[in-house]
């Protein structure tokens, strides 16, 4: 049988009103659920019926208000609020699919677009109830369309026990951070408006009397904001869960001058630090913390400071012990070298203090990391003597492993060639030349692919030479041999983290299906034929999606 996904939404059903059928255990939760929504339950029940004892209690405190009549069409016209026509908001049916008034009264409320459940009935009902966990402003659901509530239930048990504790105290700090960010930007706005002068208790920076315009506020706010949407992204739930009063007030200051980022956690060195510092510079891999070699573990276990990638995989980040500081760098458009300028700073003041610095980067360091650039940096200070460079699994060939892709496949591929999608200062590389038994992965280039698929498929003006004097050539061929639009390519994205994702394609649908099922950073492509020798194409279909990684759950029981 065809099964089916639901539109998940949050309801806010402040000041609803709920019209609950019936008086059995069921109908008691059900009436719990609205109220505790913010809802107005109203049971419908005979005057005759026996109350379940937890119903009967609302009832008597005032909390359900009881319509002792035999449900009629009009209720559901009549006992809603005034300012939707009297109109219900939402009916709960709790008398079960065998009852003829179930289906009847699921007729009435599909007619007229009124939000309906039967219990143990998914084909009579128009929305379900997911098994919810909360923790504050913090609401997990899961639901299994119809295929069963206990076995949601005993997911959403599973998740929860995996969540850190306080998560839900962490969202209304975030949430904070968010609010006041928009307050101050509303407050100086309004004062860019009326032509005054800027608070000079907000956002004022030491060069305060030069012109401000609206495109600076707004670059300030955006700047803010992306810096948030990063700490939301990128750091560890343990760490997130762990954030305090004082953790939101550095995030909001760490913009009004770009000064140092503040770390999370306990900012104290560690109690025995060495006498001669060192800077370790170690790949984190592609992000499965099990893949991190037993040297780089042994770096994060004992490091004085560990300064991290923003794409260092959340995984290896839990690994680090609560009282070493960490700082991850504030990457973000137009502030890529500010931030890698800052975190190298960092290294060189903590390494002069004696410390043991840990420089936690993806993948590899040398591979796109910056990882010479860094080591040239350190030896330009004189600290070329105290770099030690560990290495990483690299995901552009990890990554395209656990999509099932064999890049050097025999008669297939014959070598893989490792690219940026994304050249120095964001501009476009130069783009390699089609060779048939060539496989291609591409590092940074998911977020300008439209651009990328266009250099490889298309010729370049660059690169169309120009006919010499006298000669006959009317149409000069490009230099550069086209990709195929029909080559196969895959999308591989979080590889090796729970939620992977692997979209398969051709360079012609590669856009569009990155577009529809949108990002999951970080990520990258792969294009060559050896994508879909373990992975043949559905006739038909544009592309397809796979989700989630369990490749190494095996080795969970191994001691």
């Amino acid at each position: 049988m065809a099964s089916h996904i639901s539109m998940l939404t949050a309801t806010d059903a402040r000041s609803h009103i709920h019209l609950v059928i019936g008086s059995n255990p069921l109908a008691a939760a059900r009436c719990g659920q609205s109220l505790g929504a913010g809802a107005l339950p109203i049971l419908l029940a005979p005057e005759t019926a026996e109350l379940h004892y937890a119903l009967q209690k609302r009832v008597d405190d005032g909390e359900v208000k009881w319509i002792k009549e035999v449900f009629r069409d009009e209720h559901v016209f009549t006992l809603g609020r005034e300012d939707v026509g009297h109109v219900v908001d939402a009916v709960f049916v709790t008398s079960g699919p065998r009852e003829p008034l179930s289906a009847h009264i699921s007729t009435l409320c599909r007619r007229n677009r009124i939000p309906v459940n039967v219990v143990d009935a998914p084909q009579l009902c128009t929305f379900s109830l997911l098994s919810t966990h909360v923790d504050g402003p913090l609401q997990i659901g899961i639901t299994t369309n119809g295929r069963g509530c206990k076995l949601a239930s005993r997911i959403r048990r599973e998740v929860a026990a995996s969540l850190p504790p306080n998560l839900g105290a962490a969202c209304l700090r975030l949430g904070e951070v968010r609010r006041r960010i928009q307050e101050e930007d509303h407050l100086l706005h309004m004062a860019l408006a009326d032509g005054d002068d800027v608070d000079d208790s907000i956002d004022q920076s030491a060069s305060f009397n030069k012109l401000v315009t609206e495109a600076d506020l707004d670059a300030a706010k955006n700047r803010r904001m992306r810096w948030l949407s990063q700490i939301c992204e990128y750091w560890p739930l343990k760490r997130l869960a762990a954030i305090t009063d004082d953790d939101v007030s550095s995030i909001l200051k760490s913009y009004e001058d770009m000064g140092p980022a503040e770390s999370i956690g306990n900012s104290t060195s560690n109690s025995n630090p060495i006498d001669r510092g060192r800077i370790i510079l170690a790949g984190s891999g592609p992000g499965h913390p099990d893949l991190l070699t037993r040297t780089t573990h042994k770096a994060i276990q004992t490091a004085d400071l560990v300064l991290a990638d923003k794409l260092v995989p959340a995984g290896v980040l839990d690994l680090i012990p609560r009282r070493t500081p960490v700082h991850i760098a504030r990457k973000f458009p137009g502030n890529a070298d500010a931030a890698q300028n800052e975190l190298q700073e960092m290294a060189i003041a903590a390494v002069r203090e004696g410390k043991t610095v840990l420089r936690l980067k993806q993948g590899d360091p040398y591979i796109y990391g910056r990882g010479g650039e860094e080591v040239a940096y350190f030896r330009q200070h004189g600290l070329g003597d105290k770099v030690v460079v560990l290495p990483g699994v690299t995901s552009a060939l990890s990554a395209p492993l656990f999509a099932a892709i064999p890049p050097t496949q025999r008669d297939v591929a014959d070598q893989v060639l490792i690219c940026t999608g994304t050249g120095k200062k964001g501009k476009p590389p130069a783009p390699p030349e089609f060779v048939a038994s060539r496989t291609v992965v591409f590092l940074m280039a998911l977020h300008r692919v439209e651009g990328l698929v266009g250099e490889l498929t298309t010729s370049l003006d660059t690169e169309i030479p120009k006919p010499e004097e006298g000669s006959r050539e009317e149409q000069p061929q490009p230099r550069r041999k086209l990709w195929p639009l029909t080559t196969p390519c895959a999308v591989v994205e979080r590889a090796s983290c729970p939620d992977q994702r692997v979209i398969r394609t051709t360079l012609a649908h590669v856009v569009e299906a990155v577009e529809q099922e949108g990002s999951r950073p970080p990520g990258l492509l792969v294009v060559g034929r050896a994508c879909e020798f373990l992975n043949e194409r559905e006739k038909g279909r544009a592309w397809s999606v796979e989700d989630g990684f369990r490749g190494l759950d095996w080795g969970d029981g191994l001691g």
